[in-house]
């Protein structure tokens, strides 16, 4: 059994070791995997799937994917004619493999994102099942060959919302999204628990007295926040229903830190915020649109034959024009990840230092631009905001306070956002967990308790 946080940036795997939680290491020894993947076609990912299963899950499989593995056996017949190898890659490799070709091949990162989105035809509700039960297939492999047996039950992180307009019935699709995935790959018993629950069962272990506890999870995709009353008479219970104070989560993490740091940093090189020559501002949409990697009709309309043409009048129009030649290229070329991609980086190296330069090469030669932590933290007001309406709904929904501030996820590894935490409610400790293992940890101890 183990506990599995299939995250919007990355994925994770633990089980227990001697009572006490083991992260797997998994693709080079790293702890966790990027939540990324790519195929040289989009319409071979139902093959190497379908590659991966037994012959009784074959057999399932082919009666309700014919559509899609008859596609299959034409892409890769092109793809040999080609010479191109047809395999699946995942994580770092993953964008490593897009970044040499950003024109060519099949990119998706954090699938988990799309998961809850609303208006999904079933053919797109199947990629998605597809491509996360690549993943889930990957991993599990990955894990099995670390552990030397089988895995087949799994408790699965979830946020307290998926990103989707429609509240529970978005939740309930992504859900079933990742069910149908795990079991497809050989998970026999699947379960789900709140990412910031799990988080909080791993902060639990080190009290030495009953605690109300704020966890404030901050991911790739979401930022969830439970107030939860802890300590080690507690944590022996199977059910912690009565001891889960309040839940509230948002559709805002991350990406979204990445998505505004690159519209304030770096789109104003491609004639954001400039002029038409009639005085009036450049209309923004298409700025926003290019960066919009975490939204699926964003995209496809920044991507269109009509846009493309519409950013040629854009060009035209504008006071300079080879600014927003910069963002024709972005289209044609497909940079859309790169960018965010570059966005997230200088988000990271942030961390560390007050400012970095931003590499633009692919855009236009010599073209590079510098953010800085005041630009992160102005560019992303709003969702900093956010995030502490969050964290007074949670205390709301308890009535009380908490006697300390536990956080985590990736996201909070930034001082700007750690500090922000601090501001909300600076009379309370916060307490900085592992910011990728936490939940993961939570995750196998409750799988722990719930398949003994």
């Amino acid at each position: 059994m183990i506990g599995f946080d299939y995250g919007t940036s990355n994925c994770s795997v633990a089980i227990m070791a001697n009572g006490q939680p083991k992260i797997i290491p998994l693709a080079n020894n790293h702890k966790t995997i990027a939540s990324n993947l790519y195929a040289p076609d989009r319409d071979i990912i139902s093959h190497w799937l379908y590659q991966q299963l037994s012959n009784e899950q074959q057999n399932a499989f082919k009666t309700v994917r014919v559509t899609q593995l008859q596609k299959a056996q034409r892409a890769l017949r092109e793809l040999a004619f080609d010479g191109i190898n047809s395999e699946l890659v995942f994580g770092q490799a993953a964008l490593g493999k897009y970044l040499e070709d950003p024109e060519e091949g099949y990119y998706i990162k954090s699938p988990k994102s799309f998961l809850g989105a609303s208006g999904l035809a079933p053919m797109q509700i199947q990629l998605f099942e597809d491509i996360v039960a690549a993943m889930m297939s990957n991993i599990k492999t990955l894990t099995e060959a670390k552990l030397g047996k089988e895995v087949t039950k799994t408790v699965i992180g979830r946020p307290i919302n998926f990103q989707g307009l429609h509240g529970e019935e978005s939740n309930q699709q992504a859900i079933s999204v990742l069910t149908n995935a795990a079991k497809r790959v050989g998970f026999k018993e699947v379960e789900f628990q709140y990412e910031p629950v799990a988080a909080g069962f791993e902060f639990e272990a080190s009290l030495s007295k009953e605690t109300k506890v704020l966890v404030v999870d901050i991911g790739g995709g979401t930022s969830d926040c439970s107030m939860l009353l802890m300590g080690p008479a507690l944590s022996h219970s199977d059910d912690r229903t009565q001891h889960l104070l309040a839940h509230s989560g948002v559709r805002i993490a991350g990406n979204d830190f990445d998505i505004q740091l690159a519209l304030q940093g770096i789109m104003p090189n491609l004639g954001m915020n400039g002029l038409l020559k009639t005085g009036k501002p450049i209309p923004t949409a298409s700025f926003y649109q290019a960066v919009a990697i975490n939204n699926i009709n964003e995209q496809t309309e920044f991507y269109s034959a009509k846009n493309r043409r519409d950013l040629i009048l854009l060009s035209r129009d504008a006071k300079e024009t080879a600014m927003v030649e910069r963002l024709i290229t972005v289209h044609d070329h497909k940079l859309s990840y790169q960018l965010v991609n570059s966005a997230e980086q200088a988000k990271i190296a942030l961390s560390e230092q007050n400012h970095q330069t931003i590499n633009l090469n692919d855009i236009d030669t010599d073209l590079s631009t510098i953010v800085t932590t005041d630009t992160l933290r102005s560019a992303n007001k709003r969702t900093l905001d956010s995030i502490g309406e969050l964290m007074k709904s949670a205390v709301q929904q308890a009535q009380s306070q908490p006697e300390v501030i536990f956080v985590t996820g990736g996201t909070a590894k930034s001082p700007v956002i750690s500090d922000f935490i601090q501001q909300q409610m600076p009379n309370i400790p916060v307490v900085i967990g592992d910011h990728f293992g936490s939940v993961t940890s939570g995750l196998a101890r409750w799988a722990e308790k719930i398949y003994k």
